[in-house]
């Protein structure tokens, strides 16, 4: 499902990852650890397309993603790829079912067809009643569920967690950590997480540490 290649990445004199190498198969979870500033988070951004490598290949489900150009590069991570950050990164202004509807606006569907679909996953994850609510009126674990059904809406092939426990309290930790397991059963996500948690990290089916920008 996903090769990392040879990946480097360097930011002026800073080299932070060197020569990365990562294989992940389809319905995989995959949890990547390490101290801050080991490269973990700019390796996801470049898996998830969000940043190109200085040199080096990144190959989901058998495209060479960055042999693509800029634009066709972002419909490709639209379709495929999901995202679930620390904090949220809901928009204020727009409602729970708006935020979800995002990606599918982005791709321009039509509204029928993809507010019905968002409604349907914010239900499937126990917010049927906070539809209209806009994330200022939402606790941070339903703020996190709502970024979870905004990952799903496009049907992803990949579900890529930065931090996604980083900012909630142990009991919305272990609903998250539940949720990541009911995706990967129900829609069959291969999924990646970034974390410093060591229970989210136990729910994988393989732990990878990153120090100083290379696999251990």
């Amino acid at each position: 499902m996903i090769e990392v290649k040879n990946i480097w990445k360097s930011f002026g004199e800073l080299e932070v990852l060197k020569g990365v190498n990562l294989q992940v198969e389809k319905g995989e979870i995959v949890a990547i650890i390490g101290k801050s500033g080991a490269g973990k988070t700019t390796l996801l951004q470049i898996i998830g397309t969000l940043d190109r490598p200085t040199k080096g290949q990144v190959i989901i489900d058998g495209t060479d993603v960055f042999a693509m150009k800029d634009k066709e590069l972002a419909a490709f991570r639209n379709q495929h790829i999901g995202f679930i950050f620390q904090f949220h990164q809901l928009l204020p202004e727009f409602t729970a079912l708006e935020n979800v509807c995002i990606p599918a606006m982005i791709a321009r569907e039509k509204e029928s067809e993809y507010s019905a679909r968002a409604t349907q996953l914010l239900t499937d994850l126990g917010l049927g009643d906070r539809l209209n609510h806009k994330p200022n009126a939402l606790s941070g674990g339903e703020k996190q569920r709502v970024a979870a059904a905004r990952a799903l809406m496009m049907a992803p092939d990949i579900i890529l967690a930065d931090e996604p426990t980083g900012s909630l309290d142990t009991q919305n930790k272990q609903e998250l950590s539940e949720l990541l397991l009911k995706l990967r059963k129900e829609y069959g996500q291969t999924i990646l997480l970034v974390t410093h948690d060591k229970e989210l990290a136990g729910i994988a089916d393989r732990i990878i540490e990153i120090k100083d920008g290379i696999i251990e």
